[in-house]
């Protein structure tokens, strides 16, 4: 897939937490399957679920069930454990974004080292291109997180946006310009690039702006906003503001 330029950014769809909220209840409400159709319908390009090694949320049979219903993408971001790999080769999603993941935390926390782990890494990247299956690394917007993605042949970078989403108002032009730059370099060096982490209608047009974004993908704020607008209206509303972004 080429970089976008100035046509309309893509949208993954993260619908981990309308699973977190049927485990709350560990029954079968609400339909982890229905909230995907009904993202696609509304027009979202890409269905994300994070498959953690606690299955804290989405389940082995969500992403086998996605892998057969989608007409879409099917993105799972996944820890790079043995485990989780063996799953992923035997689903083939269309595309896999590895992430750190910590059992302790509430979300992911921070971008994952691939320059810290880059011959592990490559290999794991090298056999998911056997198979067939795209590969993005979730990274920080640092220069040599960039470089790395590049060297273990990633296919995508989804740069981290949790930091800009967070910052107070004073440091939010810095936030804004690391991912700019971290953008520019990664498209330089190949890769594609794609953002996400805590963006919503509100802080993602600056983000949607950003020369070459080929994708974004979104959970929390979609999803809870579809409990005040319905999910459908919750999609658009995102569509809405990537469309208006590139007019």
């Amino acid at each position: 897939m080429e970089p976008h330029g100035n046509t309309i950014v893509e949208l993954g769809v993260n619908i981990d937490h309308v699973a977190t909220l049927r485990e709350a209840r560990k029954g079968a409400a609400p339909d982890v399957i229905a909230a995907a159709k009904i993202c696609e319908l509304a027009g979202a390009h890409q269905i994300t679920v994070h498959l953690r090694q606690d299955r804290r949320h989405i389940q082995d049979r969500d992403v086998e069930l996605l892998s057969q219903v989608l007409t879409t993408r099917l993105n799972l971001e996944m820890a790079a454990v043995d485990e989780i790999i063996a799953i992923a080769h035997r689903i083939k999603p269309d595309s896999v974004c590895l992430v750190p993941e910590n059992r302790a935390e509430i979300t992911t926390e921070g971008g994952l080292d691939v320059a810290g782990q880059k011959s592990r890494l490559a290999e794991v990247v090298q056999s998911f291109h056997e198979a067939g299956v795209k590969v993005s690394m979730f990274i920080d917007p640092e220069p040599r997180q960039v470089e790395a993605s590049a060297e273990v042949r990633a296919d995508y970078v989804e740069l981290h946006t949790g930091a800009y989403a967070n910052v107070d108002g004073g440091g939010l032009m810095h936030e804004l310009n690391r991912l700019v730059q971290s953008a520019a370099r990664a498209i330089n060096s190949g890769l594609i690039f794609n953002a996400g982490h805590g963006l919503t209608v509100h802080n993602l047009p600056p983000i949607a702006s950003i020369a070459g974004l080929n994708e974004v993908n979104i959970g929390h704020s979609i999803v809870a906003r579809a409990v005040f607008i319905g999910l459908e209206n919750a999609v658009r509303e995102i569509l809405h503001v990537l469309h208006a972004a590139r007019v």
